[in-house]
């Protein structure tokens, strides 16, 4: 149940934020690129002092375990998502962009299938074949 809460409060503060960030977007004439540099420059110093007291594990974590984190969450998701969830939502309606960016769960199972062999139920695939239904719905004029 706490995963869930979490979860649900992850989901509320991503959604939130993303109207903030666009609202700030065009209230400054900013680039997508300073936004997020900005966001990320944050989201540093804040996380900086809140993992501070645990940064020795750096020190013992197996390399590839840190090469994951890395590539995956510094490359993938922290630099590219972030500079294309910014471009898109300087230049879409936020109820458009948040919908279809918030589909990584498909990608995320679809990757962890693939790449992990982990197994996909039919209610795991309906609920991405649901999820891909309102994408369209949304997107469709």
């Amino acid at each position: 149940m706490r995963a869930v809460l979490l979860a649900l409060i992850t989901a509320a503060a991503w959604g939130v934020g993303g109207y903030f960030e666009k609202k700030g977007l065009h209230a400054g004439g900013l680039s997508p690129q300073v936004g997020a540099a900005l966001r990320t420059t944050v989201a540093l110093l804040v996380l900086g002092v809140v993992a501070a007291p645990a940064a020795r594990q750096l020190l013992t974590a197996p390399p590839r375990a840190l090469l994951g984190i890395v590539l995956g969450g510094g490359v993938l998701a922290g630099a590219l998502g972030i500079l294309c969830f910014y471009a898109a939502l300087r230049s879409a309606p936020i109820h458009v962009v948040m919908p279809i960016a918030f589909t990584s769960p498909l990608f995320g199972a679809l990757a962890a299938y693939v790449l992990g062999g982990e197994a996909l139920s039919w209610r795991t695939l309906a609920g991405m074949a649901l999820t891909v239904v309102g994408i369209v719905l949304i997107g469709s004029r």
